[in-house]
């Protein structure tokens, strides 16, 4: 007689427990144990417990390949799901054996858990287990199917909303579904009882916009709503704002843009140039260039009006990023003037704010929507569909992907759609999407990583830049543990050449998220140990860092109205004395159109409970010890670097925040 000890493991989130009967069979080498249930005296397998059960057998089952839990329920008509978070067998030899599960379970169904060491396939050494990986991987490609919404973008998961979703192991748990529910009901109820929903009406002054919602402010958003006219903290958005991707160190100005020296003299560091400034380093553009041409929505049957703006900015000798020139449209003409700081303050206000518009709008359907959202539903679709549970790289990367696919088809329903939130924007769905086209037909491999990113940009010296400054050390913790994660599965080059599942999970991002661009350098591809490492850190920062730095300062930044704004409701200027602050009142959203994009931030960024930060691995996933000290090493080190920003940011007027590994979610949840 031979006895197996199980430790089997219920989840702690709400309604994670059972009433139900759960079976367990066990598989071996040398054969399988008979279904058991599990029933102890009192009461099984209620939240945040651990029950310990014997299953007996007539003799050892040798190497323990597969266990088998099955679920029926404890009444016929009443079915409770039970979140299975793990089981831990330990043999009659005396080898404990961790088989993670992490899904909920519902009536009837029934799960095959591997377990112990992390498995590539070509490692797979019994036809029980080769049998059981090529059975599950076709399941998951059937479950998990591609669907392209359009050929210039990335493509999606084919369900087509979030209850489709296979609740097991993808779908929003009930405490964030609950929670996300609330949360626009509180706000949307709030807007209603102060009359601001749908409200045509226009601002009558700029203290009214204090008082959208009732106590949601932070000290940054007080602090941006007191700063926005000032043009030093107008340029510290370029490198510290909710957009930092946008701004060039400019060494020669484009031929559209024709600033003379005389214009931009009196902003310059005396006894110097504009050509000696560019030659020193100290000039930087941004240039919408992308937005050019593409058609505006039109509201109360006008069109609205993107500009397709250049805005010049200068490094001054006190360090500060400064506007220096503004020209609001690509083709220079006189009905097309560049703005200077020197002009009457409300044309100077109005340049930066048509600019701040077309930033916005790009902040929010690029960079933040696209080039975070997009890639990580891509990333996540060809994991589920490439990897089995047991290969190391799913280990590595599946907690990155926690509730990802709610969130994307979440917000295709209901921000970027025909009837989306974002239609309140200047650029309707089809413009935004066109914006999106574009930009995505750009994007490159080393867009993607960050240190790249900033060498190709020319921002490697510019002072008080702390995207950068958090962001490279970011990457380089992220690089180095999963360096240590794959150099332990992937001793030399030749392993990674003979793993199919690495190479089809790659190629899958290649195809369906880059449409085979090869000029994107995107690889299709990996040959090396190198270039595996590389690619894992670009997905990891993507889905952690980047969407930090392009979500989380949303509401900061953009919940004062004046200072980033998704639509102007004027024509930009044409000439130079004619405008006031009336103006500018008349020129921004009117009542209802501003609370629906206030609204959207503070959805977008208040602090949800159900968060599990960088680093965080509450699944217990790896049964090896050296991954486990791996990842206690990397969250060292997150936890070194988040007490230096802090320390930093303690010193600073404007704290810079949003790379904070303390703040920083493992996944894109919302």
């Amino acid at each position: 007689m031979a006895e197996y000890k199980l430790e089997v493991t219920t989840g702690d989130m709400q309604y994670a427990g059972t009433w139900d009967n759960i079976y367990v069979t066990l598989f071996g080498t040398e054969g399988q144990s008979e279904r058991t249930k599990l029933d102890n005296f009192g009461t099984d397998f209620s939240t945040g417990t651990t029950g310990i059960y014997i299953v007996k057998t007539s003799s050892s089952l040798g190497k323990l390949l597969l266990v088998k839990m099955e679920k029926d329920p404890f009444l016929i008509l009443l079915e409770d799901e039970w979140f299975f978070s793990k089981v831990v067998v330990t043999t009659p030899e005396g080898e404990a054996i961790l088989f993670p599960c992490y899904r909920w379970m519902c009536k009837g169904e029934l799960v095959e858990l591997r377990g112990g060491k992390a498995m590539k396939g070509y490692e797979e050494d019994h036809p029980l287990l080769i049998d059981h990986r090529k059975k599950e991987l076709i399941h998951k490609k059937s479950l998990y199917q591609w669907k392209i919404l359009d050929e210039r973008l990335p493509h999606v998961i084919h369900f087509d909303d979030p209850s489709e979703l296979p609740a097991n192991e993808i779908g929003y748990s009930k405490s964030k579904s609950t929670e996300l529910y609330n949360t626009k009901l509180m706000i949307g109820l709030e807007l209603k009882l102060k009359g601001m929903v749908g409200s045509t009406e226009k601002w009558k002054n700029f203290e009214d916009m204090k008082k959208i919602l009732w106590r949601k402010k932070t000290t940054m958003s007080e602090y941006v709503a007191e700063h926005w006219k000032e043009d030093d903290f107008y340029g510290s958005q370029f490198l510290n704002g909710v957009n930092p991707n946008v701004i060039k160190r400019c060494s020669e100005l484009p031929p559209n843009f024709p600033v003379t020296e005389e214009m931009v003299k009196p902003f310059l560091a005396e006894g110097t140039s504009l050509q000696k400034e560019m030659e020193k380093g100290n000039i930087f553009l941004c240039d919408q260039k992308k937005m050019d041409g593409i058609p505006p929505r039109a509201k109360n049957g006008e069109p609205l009006h993107v500009t397709p703006g250049l805005c010049l900015l200068y490094l001054n000798q006190e360090d500060k990023l400064m506007p220096i020139a503004i020209q609001l449209q690509q083709q220079p003409s006189e009905q097309n003037p560049i703005f200077l700081p020197s002009d009457p303050e409300t044309d100077w206000l109005l340049a930066k704010m048509f600019i701040k518009n077309a930033d916005v709008m790009d902040q929010v359907a690029v960079q933040h929507l696209m080039n975070t959202h997009f890639l990580a539903e891509v990333f996540t679709v060809a994991t589920l569909r490439s990897f089995s549970v047991i290969h190391p790289l799913y280990k590595l990367l599946f907690p990155h992907f926690r509730f990802t696919l709610s969130a994307g088809i979440s917000s295709r329903k209901t921000v970027l759609s025909p009837e989306g939130i974002l239609n309140i924007s200047s650029l309707d769905y089809d413009g935004l999407q066109e914006l999106m086209r574009r930009a995505h037909s750009e994007t490159t491999y080393s867009s993607l990583c960050l240190p790249e990113n900033i060498t190709a940009r020319g921002l490697e010296s510019i002072p008080n830049f702390y995207y950068r400054d958090d962001g490279l050390k970011l990457w380089n913790i992220i690089n180095s543990f999963v360096k240590a994660v794959v150099e332990y599965y992937y001793p030399s080059d030749s392993e990674v050449l003979k793993d199919t599942e690495l190479q089809e999970w790659i190629s899958e991002i290649f195809t369906h998220g880059f449409l085979g661009n090869k000029a994107s350098g995107f690889p299709a591809e990996c040959q090396t140990v190198a270039e595996v490492i590389k690619f894992i850190t670009m997905v990891i920062f993507t889905v952690t860092a980047q969407h930090a730095a392009v979500n989380n300062g949303q509401f900061d930044y953009h919940s004062w109205v004046p200072n980033g704004v998704l639509l102007l409701s004027k024509p930009p200027p044409t000439t130079k004395g004619q405008s006031s602050m009336k103006t500018i009142l008349e020129t921004l959203p009117d009542v209802g159109d501003t609370v629906k994009s206030v609204a959207l931030a503070w959805a977008l960024t208040r602090a949800y409970t159900d968060v599990v930060t960088l680093g965080s691995y509450p699944e217990e996933r790896f049964n090896e010890p050296a991954p486990k000290q791996m990842i206690e090493k990397f969250q060292a080190e997150l936890s070194h670097l988040s007490e230096a920003i802090t320390s930093r940011n303690s010193q600073l007027e404007v704290p810079y925040t949003y790379l904070n590994p303390a703040q920083i979610e493992n996944s894109i949840t919302i």
